[in-house]
């Protein structure tokens, strides 16, 4: 009786599996989802795809029925013994050719898309495309517009309509430089420049998420980014106000929220409009509207609950900025108001910090409460408690350095003091 009833079970379980992976495949939004036509590299690769997908179950469904069908055809049957006298069979030619000939058939029909895709997603980047340096940092991305002289981190700007050409490079180990809603993963390797371009021709104006897909280290999960598609116009005015020098453009005095707000409801406000701008009478600045950005774009992780910081502790701009001209920030970071941090650095550029979504590769969102966590004690913001950035907070334990910040540290006023500097540099 088991064995009458086992193959209905399996059946059982079989559509029960198959039931569960049709609703899997019947959920809302894909954010990450490759398959989107919103650049040609990714109808490229999802022609290529859908091509390799039909073949490839053409093939499987063949194979599979001439197995069902000889499994069936010489399967034993009850009174039918084994023939001790039967003829062995050393092999069949003409089957062994048919086998051998068809898979190199349709093997040949797949390489021709294939070497198509290839040619097309490697070739030239067009004579008009925009140019963007990507650099990759344990654990954070560089990226440099050479044509507009501006340098930016872990925010991607790019017009709507207009390719981009991206050269890929590392200053330490190796990363993998992709954003899936626009296509085109691509390793940044030590010693070497990778190249990548694609146009985002979709009208869709909205924020990705870009990450490193490469293993680089404890933090690689963390080292994120957004890329925001703008239309022609707003890219330009985005630009022309990237090259300036940061300007204050904030109250001279700002309170760091109360610890338990809600880590969306606390970023800064936005000087753009939520629609587009007039082009007859162009803004000073422009930066990507906050409601416009979707909730799979806005940073969601927690803050660890041993780094606190004082509930409306206010900080002064004019002192944050004495303060951050003299203290070891400059070290690692550029602000192209201070003189003394105009050379290279180790961190990311702050020329426009104020006027960005996020702090932290991607991890938080960038509000007064999370940069004077950050900056208090950036191991202990980072999962995995690591990060380049030292832990600068007086009296903060540094996970890595194992020891407690006295000397040099800086207070929690301090630390109010140069976050109101930082969030006014718009």
């Amino acid at each position: 009786m088991h064995l009458r009833t086992q193959p209905r079970r399996v059946a059982a379980l079989t559509f029960a599996a198959l039931a569960l992976l049709t609703l899997a495949a019947c959920a809302g939004q894909y954010p990450n989802s490759t398959f989107n036509p919103t650049t040609e590299f990714n109808r490229e690769s999802t022609s290529l795809w859908n091509t390799l997908l039909v073949w490839g179950t053409i093939v499987f469904v063949i194979v599979e029925a001439i197995l069902v069908y000889t499994i069936w055809k010489y399967r034993r049957r009850p009174g039918v013994g084994i023939d001790a006298g039967s003829k062995m069979m050393h092999g069949n030619s003409t089957l062994e050719i048919t086998w051998t000939v068809l898979p190199a058939l349709i093997l040949a029909i797949i390489a021709v898309p294939t070497v198509r895709a290839i040619f097309r997603t490697q070739a030239a980047a067009p004579a008009n495309a925009l140019k963007v340096d990507v650099i990759g940092h344990q654990w954070w991305w560089e990226f440099r517009y050479p044509d507009y002289n501006i340098t930016t981190a872990n925010e991607l700007y790019l017009p709507i309509g207009r390719p981009v050409a991206f050269s890929l490079r590392t200053v330490d180990v190796i990363h993998s430089f992709w954003i899936p809603q626009l296509g085109g993963k691509r390793d940044v390797v030590s010693n070497r420049t990778n190249y990548l371009w694609f146009t985002p021709d979709s009208a869709d104006y909205t924020v990705y998420n870009g990450s490193c897909n490469e293993y680089c280290g404890v933090s690689h999960a963390n080292m994120r980014f957004r890329v925001f598609t703008v239309p022609a116009e707003n890219f330009e005015q985005w630009a022309a106000h990237q090259r300036t020098p940061a300007m204050v453009q904030a109250p001279a005095a700002a309170a760091a929220p109360a610890a338990n707000a809600p880590a969306t409801a606390t970023l800064p406000p936005n000087a753009a409009a939520a629609a587009p701008p007039s082009p007859s009478q162009p803004p000073a600045s422009y930066t990507f509207p906050r409601e416009r950005v979707p909730a799979h774009a806005m940073p969601a992780t927690p803050t660890p609950s041993d780094v606190s910081f004082p509930d409306g502790l206010v900080g002064d701009v004019e002192r944050g900025r004495a303060k951050y001209s003299t203290s070891a920030c400059i070290g690692c970071h550029t602000v192209k108001t201070t003189p003394t941090t105009k050379g290279p650095t180790t961190g990311p550029d702050l020329t426009h910090i104020g006027s960005r979504l996020t702090i932290g590769a991607g991890l938080f969102p960038n509000d007064p409460r999370h940069m004077a966590l950050w900056i208090k004690n950036a191991r202990k913001m980072k999962p995995l408690q690591f990060s380049s950035m030292p832990t600068l907070g007086k009296g903060e334990y540094d996970p890595v350095m194992k020891t407690v910040i006295n000397v040099g540290g800086l207070t929690d006023q301090e630390i109010a003091d140069i976050v109101a500097y930082l969030q006014a540099l718009k």
